[in-house]
């Protein structure tokens, strides 16, 4: 009888934890949707600030007035940065924080329209959904402080304002400068054409900046008395276009020449390049940078010039959490699908008319969860070495049409209208919800740190930094 008792008293414990939880996320849920006419506006006025890496001066200002505006103790320009901020909520552990994105890409403006037209000639865009990121995570920030402040959960919210994802990594700063040192667990998300709870890595990154310093003479009357920098800069595109053949089938490679001389009629004293170099792990790309190295060295030494090599940015692969990802996916499902208006498909399907795609509208489920996705394809991410000092959890929510081009205007057009505007809404509720979580039960909290301690198995993480301040615009 003693122990049917017993058993009695457990199971009714259990089930009493449970509907605290869901009464929890409800709650998370409510405050999302009571933020939602504020996030939705600091959106649309991000979206059309576009500013870019390392000048997001009025997007950074908007959301950390809203979040001192809430109750945050607020503190700016961290790590160097002018437009980085952290909003801080709450004592003790665990500490739990969350990231958010602002930074456009150069040379997208367009209008909320479903063909291309842009809204300022030659200006920035949120190609990258980047104007819906800052603001979500932030709400979702300030839904934990509600359930903190009445009692409901116990520990630190802590949003962090992270710039420049597009260019420089602004998250590598703040990561040198010991910001995450503290913190327990990290969430982010990311805008894009579904639903998921993301397992993929990331590629690892190295930007390098290259620079040859050779002799102008005149290009016709003594040619013999120069050394052309510009020589040496083609010689180096022409072996890393030959490397090509001599690498993994993971390697991506790319380049701009940003300079090669003024006129024709001046052998170039001065030519430069700027090289990415990208692998599944930082291993791979360690391996590029000294092959990259060796061929500048030798242009230089055929040119008979002098090469200066960079490492100036950069980023490592992502340290998924699979732990972490079977939260999120529980949290998506009870969350339920996304639903979109016969007007806003219309809208999504007129974008892939008029990108060529099959016109099927846009992805409204969950996505499996996927516990073993392989190689990832393509692209990087300072969220990445923010994952080598702190367990990260990420997911990724319909904010764009299926299949159409990222970092390209049909990114920019849906993010400026109502199919950004309830993907950004959705994704707050993911992230608040899969918080209560890890805020309410300590086992899921050591899982997901469980899983990072095996997953580096003891490696260090060094970065891609050149030493010195951030790169900060002087225009």
């Amino acid at each position: 009888m003693r122990v049917r008792v017993l058993l009695c008293g457990i199971v009714m414990s259990v089930v009493t934890a449970q509907a605290d939880l869901m009464t929890d996320k409800q709650q998370a849920v409510e405050a999302i949707d009571d933020q939602s006419g504020a996030l939705i506006e600091m959106s649309d006025q991000i979206w059309a600030f576009a500013e870019t890496a390392l000048r997001e001066y009025r997007s950074a200002e908007l959301l950390a007035d809203y979040a001192e505006a809430q109750g945050f103790e607020v503190r700016r320009g961290v790590a160097g940065m002018p437009t980085a901020f952290l909003a801080e909520f709450g004592s003790g552990k665990p500490v739990i924080g969350v990231m958010g994105e602002y930074d456009a890409l150069p040379g997208l403006s367009q209008k909320a329209s479903p063909v291309k037209e842009a809204l300022v000639e030659g200006g920035g865009g949120h190609g990258c959904g980047h104007n819906m990121f800052g603001p979500a995570s932030l709400g979702a920030a300030v839904a934990i402080k509600r359930l903190i402040e009445r009692g409901k959960l116990a520990g630190t919210i802590r949003f962090y304002g992270t710039p420049a994802e597009e260019a420089v990594g602004g998250k590598t700063y703040m990561v040198r400068d010991g910001l995450f040192d503290d913190v327990d667990i990290t969430l982010a998300w990311h805008p894009s054409n579904e639903i998921a709870a993301d397992t993929e890595s990331s590629q690892a990154m190295a930007d390098i900046a290259i620079n040859f310093t050779g002799r102008a003479s005149h290009a016709a009357y003594d040619p013999w008395n120069g050394r052309s920098a510009l020589d040496a800069v083609e010689l180096t595109t022409f072996a890393i276009n030959q490397m090509r053949e001599h690498v993994k089938p993971s390697v991506r490679m790319h380049y701009t020449i940003t300079g090669g001389g003024d006129v024709p009629n001046v052998l170039p004293e001065r030519a430069s390049l700027w090289l990415w170099l990208r692998d599944s792990t930082h291993g791979g790309v360690d391996e590029l940078i000294e092959r990259a190295r060796n061929i500048v060295a030798g242009a230089a030494l055929a040119t008979g010039t002098e090469a200066q090599f960079t490492v100036q940015a950069g980023s490592y692969e992502m340290l998924s959490n699979v732990a972490g990802a079977r939260l999120i996916q529980r949290n998506f499902e009870w969350l339920g699908p996304l639903a979109f208006s016969d007007e806003e498909v219309a809208f999504a399907e007129a974008i892939q008319r008029a990108t060529g795609k099959p016109e099927t509208g846009l992805v409204t489920t969950v996505k499996p969860l996927d516990e073993n996705p392989g190689e990832p394809n393509g692209g990087s991410t300072d969220v990445a070495d923010v994952s080598w000092v702190v367990p990260t959890l990420h997911l990724s929510v319909t904010t764009a049409p299926a299949d159409t081009p990222w970092h390209a205007w049909p990114v920019v057009a849906a993010g400026g209208m109502s199919i950004g505007h309830k993907g950004m809404v959705y994704a707050a509720k993911a992230l608040a919800s899969t918080m209560v979580d890890l805020y309410s039960d300590p086992a899921a909290r050591n899982a997901v740190h469980q899983e990072w301690v095996e997953d580096r198995n003891g490696r260090e993480y060094q970065g891609y930094l050149a030493e010195g301040p951030p790169p900060i615009p002087q225009d």
